[in-house]
């Protein structure tokens, strides 16, 4: 097996530097500098211990440990490379094709998502995947990647999936986890940033929202979804209370 050590740390430091700016910054301003301001809106008015920040960034690291070991030992490992879908030239399937792509990796990664984690809450694997995800119950920016061990391979399986079924120009997996990152971080935030209302509107009722994964960290069973709420609504895994949950998070008076 060939194993690139150089490209092993240009990935890690790829995704780490991506990760760590995008929650850092994130953290700093919600937690830090604008919280004097914002505490009173708080999905959960408690703010989490020290001891659970460093507790997710150290999970977090190790997660993007084994995103980068598993990307390198795959995906340019020179025997396995010709096997996988990736095209260096725009024009090799055009602007269309391009373009496209990221819609369907977003339905891809949705449903993905949604089966994995809803088979790691089954009670035989929830304690050895995902018990360390879930020991975030009022979670921070910082438990976007807050995965067990083998948790992170799990995760890290729809990067495999991208890169042996579908065509996938060498920028299509950064631009897309940019935004896969950044949409996690809000998911985690602890604040709720669609407007008032907005879970009950005719698109906001099938987007994920802070306030919907926040419920699913505090009660651990229900909303399963990572973009959207579609199999949620589909598979009924939609928490009864949710659309109340939001409107009490955003009804709050200043």
């Amino acid at each position: 097996m060939f194993f690139s050590a150089d490209k092993f740390i240009e990935i890690f430091s790829k995704v780490s530097v991506r990760y760590f700016m995008v929650a850092g910054a994130i953290f700093l301003l919600f937690y830090y500098l604008l919280r004097p301001r914002i505490a009173r809106y708080k999905i959960q008015l408690a703010f989490p211990a020290s001891k659970d920040y460093l507790r997710e960034v150290m999970y977090s690291f190790s997660s993007m440990v084994i995103f980068a070991v598993i990307v390198t030992a795959v995906v340019f490992d020179p025997a396995v490379r010709p096997f996988t879908t990736i095209y260096k030239e725009i024009a090799d399937f055009g602007w269309a094709y391009y373009l496209l792509a990221f819609p369907i990796m977003f339905v891809m990664h949705d449903t993905y998502f949604y089966w994995i984690h809803r088979i790691m809450h089954h009670p035989a694997l929830f304690k050895w995947f995902h018990l360390v995800h879930h020991k975030s119950t009022n979670p921070s920016p910082w438990a976007a990647y807050a995965f067990h061990p083998l948790e992170a391979i799990l995760e890290n399986g729809i990067i495999l999936i991208f890169y042996f079924t579908i065509p996938m120009h060498v920028s299509h997996v950064p631009i897309f986890f940019f935004f896969s990152i950044v949409y996690n971080i809000y998911g985690h935030l602890g604040w709720e940033l669609y407007p008032k209302g907005f879970s009950r509107t005719t698109i906001g009722r099938w987007v994920n929202t802070s306030v919907a994964h926040n419920q699913h960290h505090k009660y651990f069973k229900g909303n399963y979804g990572l973009y959207l709420l579609f199999w949620d609504r589909l598979m009924g895994t939609l928490r009864t209370d949710y659309d109340d949950a939001f409107d009490l998070v955003k009804n709050r008076k200043a």
